[in-house]
């Protein structure tokens, strides 16, 4: 099946499709339409985002729908909000010469009441959230009874983000007889359990295997010490011009904070994370697609449903657990036959983690220096003259006798006067700053770093010791605010397996005391009763803080604090790495 028209795909399809664009399925198509046209078992399909998966399950239950039915036929499950309004459109495109097909798309962060109304227009096809789906049901606004196709859409990223309680009980709301097909980017120990639970002798496709990663895709690590870190993406994205990409990092707080740098240091940049509400990340992702912003600051799970095909360079600025997990970044550029770049930047402690990366993936990920002042400007100067070359059209007309005469100078040191122009707040950046490129050093620095750190730790405890007497100055340094951390005459305690380090969204910009810390712990852990949370180190740096609790109070910190209030302002703790 070289082409759609060979399929035997009803001639209203083919003919939505075909103006859509759509000429040759891609490889999970040729192998997902043609089973799910002519066999009645359930589906697990293997295969990354951007591969078609909404073609290949939709266009084939599409031709079999009963359009004369007003049941729901056919549901799709999907893990956010985004995808299922892309995979929403997908399908309405699909159907436009199917009048009598409706499709409704219930998701969170909208109108439950607008998307009742639209229920009652009698849709045969839901494609939905897990939460939302489950407030319908219990609303009694959905009826499952009638489904013959159930679609889990990204399973592996709805069990990662704890939709799996929700999953089962959709489930068991649909009928036995039905059909279940599994799309997943991975196989994880969550999806296979499903699966097996859920699925009746599953036929499997799978399209690309970890080991076969894309090969227009280059990767290339970069090490840099913790200090130096954010100093090391900014001279990576410089010596990138004209580049389009996302920056993937592990935690909220990580993501809003190198958004921050980026934003500050003038860079079109913005952050997608979970802490956003539903109309600031529409925004965000609106803004990127639109190339209002260059450079997208995301989390995993918030990047989900986002599908641009020009993405240039993908950064890891902090590694994934799961090596699948970073072949399936690194595979949101060098889409649609364009050529893209993987970099990883990391610090020297994690050269394992990323030998594990290579050893499973197979991916050949090659060591560069971290770009000199002088490799910067080379960059940005190849830069200006890619952006120049290229064909523009005439944007406006002016008149040449404003061009002033020019004679006394020679092409080429016009050309450079332009450049000096063009770049000179860049080379006045660079000029006097030190090169990253020496990789002892940063090792050095980091190991260096994480001493510095707590011996600045140690001082800081100890001029609260000082600053923090009493009115009487309790000389041996032990004061109520001691007892209650669970210090012993005043000794810092040592981070042990028992205390879990938290991260922290106010520091000293917030006016933020290792006293209001305390206080703030404290309180966040009261419930049971007279028992307190062991506190251990405290660190409150510029913009954010850490510190570190006793285990048994994670929960109830993790669950209280974020209803909490400091000066006015929200606040966020999670858990550090």
């Amino acid at each position: 099946m070289n082409l759609f028209t060979e399929t035997n795909l009803s001639p209203d399809i083919l003919k939505a499709i075909g103006e859509l664009g759509y000429e040759s399925p891609t490889e999970i198509q040729k192998q997902t339409i043609p089973f799910i046209l002519s066999d009645i078992r359930d589906l697990i399909a293997l295969a990354q985002t951007g591969t078609g998966k909404t073609a290949a399950f939709s266009l084939p239950i599409l031709d079999m729908i009963d359009d004369t039915s007003r049941k729901i036929q056919f549901l799709v499950l999907c893990p956010t909000r985004e995808l299922c309004l892309q995979i929403t459109k997908d399908i309405k495109n699909y159907t436009k010469y199917m009048p009598s097909i409706k499709t409704t798309a219930v998701y969170g962060g909208s109108s439950i009441m607008d998307q009742i109304r639209s229920l009652k227009e009698k849709p045969q096809i839901i494609v939905g959230t897990p939460g939302r789906v489950i407030d319908l049901i219990n609303r009694k606004a959905l009826d499952f009874s009638a489904i013959h196709w159930l679609v889990l859409d990204e399973a592996d990223e709805m069990l990662s983000m704890g939709f799996k309680d929700d999953l089962e009980t959709i489930i068991k709301e649909t009928p036995d007889t039905k059909q279940t097909f599994l799309f997943s980017a991975t196989m994880s120990k969550e999806v296979e359990r499903i699966s097996k639970n859920y699925l009746t002798n599953p036929h499997r496709i799978s399209v690309g295997s970890i080991n076969e990663v894309k090969k227009n895709i280059k990767h290339f690590y970069y090490v840099a010490g913790y200090r130096h870190k954010k100093e090391a993406l900014k001279r990576l994205i410089d010596s990138n011009p004209n580049q389009y990409s996302i920056i993937f990092c592990r935690t909220r707080m990580e993501t809003q904070e190198v958004a921050d740098f980026l934003m500050q240091n003038g860079y079109a940049a913005d952050a997608l994370h979970g802490d956003l509400s539903q109309a600031q990340r529409d925004t965000v992702m609106k803004k990127f697609r639109l190339k209002n912003i260059d450079i997208l600051v995301a989390t995993d799970v918030a990047a989900r449903g986002l599908d641009v095909d020009s993405l240039t360079h993908v950064v890891h600025f902090s590694l994934p657990d799961d090596p699948e997990v970073f072949v399936h970044r690194s595979g949101r550029t060098g889409r649609a036959g364009k050529d893209g770049i993987s970099i990883a930047l990391i610090k020297p402690e994690e050269s394992r983690k990323l030998k594990q990366i290579k050893s499973v993936t197979k991916i050949d990920i090659t060591e560069a220096k971290i770009p000199t002042g002088e490799d910067v400007i080379k960059a940005q100067v190849a830069g200006v003259f890619e952006n120049l070359l290229e064909v523009h059209e005439d944007f406006f007309e002016f008149n040449d006798a404003l061009i002033p005469d020019l004679s006394a100078f020679t092409k080429e040191e016009l050309v450079h006067k332009l450049l000096q122009f063009q770049l000179k707040d860049l080379a006045l950046y660079y000029k006097d700053r030190h090169d990253l490129t020496d990789q002892k050093l940063s090792s050095r620095d980091d190991d260096r770093g994480g001493r510095d750190r707590d011996r600045g730790r140690d001082r800081d405890r100890d001029r609260g010791r000082d600053r923090d007497r009493g009115p009487r100055g309790d000389r041996d340094g032990r004061s109520d605010r001691g007892e209650r951390r669970g210090d012993r005459g005043g000794k810092p305690r040592q981070r042990d397996e028992n205390m879990t380090r938290f991260f922290f969204n106010l520091g000293k910009k917030d006016q933020l005391k290792k006293l209001d810390v305390l206080e703030i712990i404290n309180k966040a852990t009261s419930s049971k009763g007279n028992k307190r949370a062991e506190i251990g180190n405290i660190e409150i740096l510029e913009k954010f803080s850490f510190f570190e609790i006793e285990k048994g109070f994670k929960n109830e910190l993790l669950g209280n604090i974020q209803s909490m209030k400091f000066k006015g302002k929200d606040m966020r703790a999670e858990e550090a790495n």
